[in-house]
């Protein structure tokens, strides 16, 4: 079970600019006690491909540059570990999708491919495609030539470098089963769902979270309990869908709860965030940053369905967020970069509120006393600003987010008084007994009031948005201590 303190997102390269073994050694000494568990960003063969290990060429092998499966078992050791399962793809250059171009059909990994034949055997109509639900602009399938002297069109959900998995076929059950198991054999013990919202497709829909979905979703995370581990959804969609995957898996992300706290700091208003945590899942982690950008469509309209914000209120968060960015998220997001994904602005949630250290803890206290897990992605830990340099050597968006840092980055970083606020909020959502009890919420206007309470014990978190007034208040029997946030940044 997974434990109800902090953990960390990271990769064990970008961190400590070296590898896995270095990673378990700042855990285990200037970060010791900090977090109980890690999400380890793909260490998979190859860690740098065209989607920084999301677009594996084996999947079931570290990269030797970064360490051994036997390092993987000694970080797991001591902290939850979790490691993605890229469920719907893999890259193009794998030996698999290598022989496929080299034979074709001949290929003994045909099968674990798909192609649009594979959904459409009769033909796709305009109408057909045009329904398909893609997180980026432009066709979901890529035509290429194979040995055999015939042109295939493969689907690719993302780029044409992710070919995506025949998930329904022996040879797709068989490629994933066989991940799980060197998972399960490796001290990893949560497994994170990745693109799973995409693994099933089916003629006359949109390709995205259909009930035969949710039942793959099921399926899958009983066989991962069956193994020892439990399961993250990671899907970004429409809020109701979230609160609807959230019964079938362990756990599922808060992709919300981020645009909500932005939109509450940004407009002094509280509504839409109370309103989201009165009915959001209570199994799921909480993030404000990740590897990706920021996610805005988990918290907008989907179609004819209503948000938690509308239109204009989504459309008036990215516009303040460039803007607080200096318009350095504008040149990361969108057609701007290679990535051009639909529904994320990439930034760093530090500069998406302007570096504002006050907004800042303000913004993981929020977190931390939602329901849930909370996750710290690394350069958040260290309240990182836009990597500019990155971003305009490899021209992938996210890239702005996801720092390459050294031991005299980290040891500069851990004196900035953001970064000791956070890490005594940190230690505070670890040690505090409350969190394991029961959690409400309510407020009006620009105010709002977040309270845990066991027993006679409790932790309230009241927030003054128009003055930016925080203050966390702990009671235990008849002692009661406060901490104001402002405090902590000395």
């Amino acid at each position: 079970m997974m434990k109800n303190k902090v953990q960390l997102i990271t990769y064990a390269d970008r961190i400590t600019g070296q590898d896995i073994n270095a990673l378990t050694t700042l855990l285990n000494g200037q970060l010791k006690g900090l977090f109980g568990g890690v999400h380890l960003l793909p260490f998979y063969n190859p860690i740098d491909g065209s989607d920084a290990g999301f677009d594996p060429i084996d999947h079931s092998e570290v990269d030797s540059r970064i360490g051994t499966w036997s390092d993987i078992q000694a970080l797991g050791e001591n902290h939850d570990l979790m490691a993605d399962l890229i469920v719907n793809h893999v890259s193009a250059q794998s030996y698999q999708f290598q022989d496929v171009l080299a034979k074709g059909k001949q290929s003994e990994f045909w099968d674990l491919f798909l192609t649009k034949d594979d959904v459409f055997p009769n033909g796709m109509s305009e109408q057909e495609q045009q329904a398909i639900y893609r997180p980026r602009p432009g066709s979901c399938f890529t035509p290429m030539q194979c040995g055999d002297g015939q042109t295939y069109d493969f689907w690719t959900t993302f780029t044409d470098n992710q070919i995506d998995i025949n998930v329904k076929v022996e040879a797709g059950i068989a490629y994933l089963n066989n991940v799980l198991t060197k998972f399960s054999e490796n001290n990893v013990n949560i497994i994170r769902l990745d693109a799973a919202g995409y693994a099933i497709k089916q003629a006359g829909t949109n390709c995205f979270m259909l009930d035969e979905t949710f039942g793959y979703l099921d399926n899958l995370s009983k066989q991962a309990n069956e193994l020892g581990m439990e399961t993250i959804a990671e899907i970004h969609s429409h809020y109701q869908t979230q609160v609807e995957v959230a019964k079938r898996v362990n756990m599922v992300y808060d992709f919300a709860l981020p645009p909500l706290i932005l939109h509450s700091l940004f407009n002094n208003d509280v509504e839409a965030l109370l309103k989201w945590l009165a009915i959001s899942p209570r199994n799921c982690l909480t993030v404000l940053d990740t590897h990706d950008g920021i996610g805005i469509i988990d918290a907008g309209p989907m179609g004819d369905k209503p948000g938690l914000l509308n239109a204009q209120q989504i459309d008036t968060l990215v516009e303040t967020m460039h803007a607080n960015s200096n318009n350095q998220s504008r040149q990361a997001t969108g057609a701007a970069a290679s990535n051009v994904d639909l529904y994320q602005v990439n930034c760093t949630y530090y500069n998406a509120l302007g570096a504002n250290d006050l907004d800042y803890l303000i913004s993981r206290a929020i977190q931390f006393f939602a329901p849930g897990v909370p996750q710290v992605y690394y350069g958040g830990l260290f309240a990182c600003e836009n990597d500019m340099d990155l971003l305009a050597r490899t021209n992938v968006g996210r890239d702005i987010n996801r720092p390459y840092l050294n031991t005299e980055t980290i040891e500069h970083a851990l004196n900035k008084p953001v970064v000791k606020g956070l890490i005594e909020l940190i230690k505070l959502r670890n040690e505090h007994p409350a969190f394991e009890g029961e959690f409400s919420a309510h407020g009006t206007q620009g105010i709002c009031c977040l309270t845990w309470q066991l027993e006679d014990k409790s932790i309230a978190l009241s927030v003054n948005f128009k003055t930016r007034d925080a203050l966390i208040t702990q009671v235990n029997g008849d002692e009661e201590t406060t901490i104001r946030l402002n405090a902590l940044l000395v």
